[in-house]
């Protein structure tokens, strides 16, 4: 390992949009989009590198029919007032129409000390103000309130998805005003699709920062950066900036392409640390969603002087040993 590699990547092969949660137990929670789409796993471990041998257990298959049928994704794990919560998206079909799927989202919840065990009961779709296309929510509390963040498609903005922002009265109702706070716009975030998606939030320096998703899910895809006073009403779009690069990309000398669909944990130590998933090879063979080879990677990060986070270059993979 080289010395800005504090991990031997990837961590979990074969699991895209990773989310990695680190509880009060000192344990890590994991879960991700696996490539049948057709379940929810969670597994845990003492380590960040130890959750690629953590035993994952089902909390959730899909059916054999119905909105709940087809290409699970996305799972993210919180833990809200006292339960542990599950937020995916999925659809009713693998089929799309005018380009888009049909995807809505969707919250389970499990009231035991350990998510690993106990129930997962379905709360229901969380519904917003329109029937579209919409997935990748996730949600962080502040000064008080618990806030909504996902991506959806607006019938009346050309593109797949925008991001939006709403408070929530509890963990799977939304409450109040739904806001976009950004579009796709810049060259980097239309490339094969006009694609806000996969946020994830980060608290520090006075900021909340917000990391998304932008453009095709091949080696296009990468992250961008949203960024709000924590003093600001989080639900005025003037209140977020954007940065008008990417902050997080493919790097062909480091043979990592795509990386993206990011969450964000701190080592034992209490460093901050990126969770993404990459590809380490460029070509694709038929459509990248179903190339299972989007590998879920971990890196330490650091903070500009002006109080930005670093994500740097997305580090090369371990060199394995034969």
């Amino acid at each position: 390992m080289t010395t800005n590699q504090e991990f031997i990547n990837p961590i979990v092969e074969q699991r895209a949009d990773p989310w990695v949660y680190r509880h009060s137990d000192g344990y890590y929670y994991f879960t991700a989009s696996v490539p049948e789409y057709d379940r929810i796993e969670v597994r845990r471990s003492s380590t960040i590198q130890g959750l690629g041998e953590a035993e994952p257990i089902v909390a959730w298959r899909k059916y054999d029919t119905g909105p709940l049928s087809a290409n699970i994704w996305a799972p993210e794990i919180h833990y809200i007032q006292g339960k542990w919560y599950i937020y995916f998206a999925a659809a009713r079909t693998t089929e799309t129409k005018d380009g888009l799927f049909d995807h809505r989202m969707y919250v389970l919840e499990n009231s035991s000390a350990n998510p690993l065990e106990g129930t997962w009961v379905e709360k229901g779709q969380v519904r917003t103000r329109w029937e579209s296309f919409a997935l990748d929510a996730t949600v962080f509390e502040h000064r008080g309130d618990l806030y909504y963040v996902w991506a959806q498609k607006d019938p009346e903005i050309e593109g797949n998805s925008n991001m939006y922002i709403s408070k929530m009265s509890n963990p799977w109702t939304l409450t109040g005003e739904q806001v976009m706070i950004s579009t796709p716009e810049y060259d980097w975030e239309i490339i094969g699709f006009k694609v806000n998606e996969g946020a994830a939030i980060l608290k520090r320096n006075g900021k909340i920062f917000m990391t998304y998703s932008a453009s095709a899910t091949d080696h296009n895809y990468c992250m961008g950066l949203l960024y709000a006073d924590e003093d600001a009403d989080l639900l005025d779009p003037k209140s977020w900036s954007k940065s008008p690069v990417p902050v997080f990309q493919t790097n062909e000398q480091n043979g990592q392409y795509g990386p993206g669909h990011n969450s964000f944990t701190v080592t034992e130590d209490g460093r901050d640390v990126l969770i993404y998933h990459a590809r380490n090879y460029k070509e694709i063979t038929g459509d990248p969603l179903y190339d299972p080879n989007r590998h879920t990677r971990a890196q330490i990060f650091h903070w500009n002087e002006d109080g930005t986070p670093c994500f740097g270059e997305p580090v090369p993979d371990a060199q394995k040993t034969r």
